[in-house]
């Protein structure tokens, strides 16, 4: 069932939003060549305590980190440890923060240091197939018109979106109904109304959609090695169309 908001509990969940915003422009600060993925998970860590929260992954179906941390082929959730970024690497970072029992929820893919223009140009279509998803986050807009902004966008310049992993709704639980695939058909799906909070997360490959699960239990690759990258916001559909509450 779907778990629509007031506009109280929207407000609780931007303030969570606002924690995982802090989190993610930390760490874009100290993003660079040799730094650990565990020193950047250390970093997360301070904060959330700093600011009275709770990181939303840590212990999350036993997941051992705060952050998830995914490197060049890493699709999501690459666990932090002892390997060092490497210059021309790209790097996800997916943060969750819990304030007063509500969630929020994004991510972002960074350069480390002077990457590839094929890296470059993955990033910048990836974070704008997120942009073009939230547009379609108005009252009277169906869940595939935000799926397929995403998927047409993607696909134009050649890459392709996961299907294996979608977004979620957020809320009083991290995933909550509905799922939001990055791939779909305009004019079909749920009908958005007012209250309605998705986070919406585009993975976009430059190969192949095929994605495989690494030993770890946790780490998803592409299947062809190719590289990947990750962008993400919570997003509330109001009256006043859509409002992105992971921001500062």
């Amino acid at each position: 069932m779907i778990q629509y908001k007031s506009a109280r509990e929207i407000e609780t969940m931007r303030e969570a939003g606002k924690v995982v915003a802090e989190v993610l422009d930390l760490i874009s600060e100290n993003v660079r060549p040799g730094i650990t993925t565990k020193t950047l998970d250390k970093l997360a860590a301070e904060h959330f305590r700093k600011r009275n929260s709770r990181a939303a992954f840590y212990g999350y179906q036993g997941f051992p980190a705060h952050i998830c941390v995914s490197i060049d082929e890493e699709v999501v959730h690459g666990i932090p440890g002892a390997r060092k970024l490497v210059e021309g690497q790209l790097v996800s970072i997916d943060v969750g923060a819990i304030v007063d029992g509500y969630y929020g929820d994004a991510a972002r893919s960074f350069a480390v240091g002077e990457i590839s223009p094929e890296a470059e140009k993955l990033l910048a279509v990836t974070e704008e197939s997120l942009n073009r998803g939230i547009g379609q986050c108005r009252v009277g807009k169906r869940l595939g018109d935000l799926s397929a902004a995403i998927q047409s966008y993607v696909e134009s310049f050649g890459f392709s979106v996961v299907r294996d992993l979608v977004g979620h709704g957020i809320g009083r639980k991290m995933h909550e109904e509905p799922q939001v695939p990055n791939f779909g058909e305009s004019g079909t799906g749920i009908e958005f109304k007012e209250g309605l909070v998705l986070a919406i997360e585009p993975m976009i490959n430059s190969g192949k959609h095929d994605v495989r699960l690494l030993p770890d239990g946790w780490t998803v690759v592409t299947a062809d090695g190719s590289y990947s990258a990750h962008f993400e916001h919570t997003v509330a559909i109001t009256s006043n169309g859509p409002q992105i509450l992971t921001v500062r």
